[in-house]
């Protein structure tokens, strides 16, 4: 989740009561479950947009970044950002006429948000676009996001076993007329005991 995220979720689990800790916890469940649904979404809807057939292609079918804008629902500085990053870069009918967006450059921009919604960064997408414009587009996409929805799986279960660890924490803060001690046996002995107040402060040496 981050670190500074992550720094306020253990010293949370410090605190009593709980109930802190817990609704962060939440909510970080909550984000990846959305970001899950967003990825879904993307996936659908890349896919139907690399299909769609580019014929009967007319002049009249470029549009303004105004109606662009529109149509995607995002804002004109959006799709100037995107041009300056050169993910998707309007032309001209005639020299020092506006830029317009031909249907090719507006399927693009609606692969940039749709791949933008699901979490895709800038950077990648700088590398990624100039392939789907070539042949193999879909391909592409679908790798892309699959990419996305690995880094997913690997936040989910990283979420799960820190989930594991912090109610270790809780255990060991919620008695505190109790000082837990834990038992290794082996070369390594027995660990010293730990005591609530270290718990709770989260002092750790």
């Amino acid at each position: 989740m981050g670190p500074a995220e992550a720094g306020r979720i253990v010293q949370a689990a410090h605190r009593r009561p709980a109930d802190g800790m817990l609704a962060l916890l939440d909510a970080a469940h909550a984000r990846l479950h959305t970001e899950r649904a967003d990825l879904r979404q993307a996936q659908l809807a890349a896919e139907a947009i690399a299909a769609e057939p580019m014929t009967d292609i007319r002049a009249s079918d470029a549009m303004s970044i105004s109606e662009l804008a529109a149509a995607l629902g995002v804002r004109p500085s959006t799709l100037r950002h995107w041009h300056a990053e050169g993910l998707v870069v309007p032309g001209r009918d005639r020299p020092g006429g506006p830029r317009r967006y031909t249907p090719a450059q507006v399927r693009d921009a609606r692969v940039v948000h749709q791949l933008r919604q699901a979490g895709y960064r800038v950077a990648p997408l700088r590398a990624l676009m100039p392939r789907l414009r070539s042949a193999g587009r879909s391909a592409d996409i679908t790798a892309a996001l699959a990419v996305r929805d690995a880094d997913l799986t690997t936040r989910s279960r990283a979420l799960l076993d820190a989930a594991a660890a912090l109610a270790i924490v809780l255990a060991l803060t919620a008695a505190p007329d109790h000082s837990p001690t834990v038992d290794r046996s082996g070369p390594a002995g027995r660990l010293p005991s730990v005591s609530p107040r270290h718990a709770r402060s989260g002092s750790s040496r």
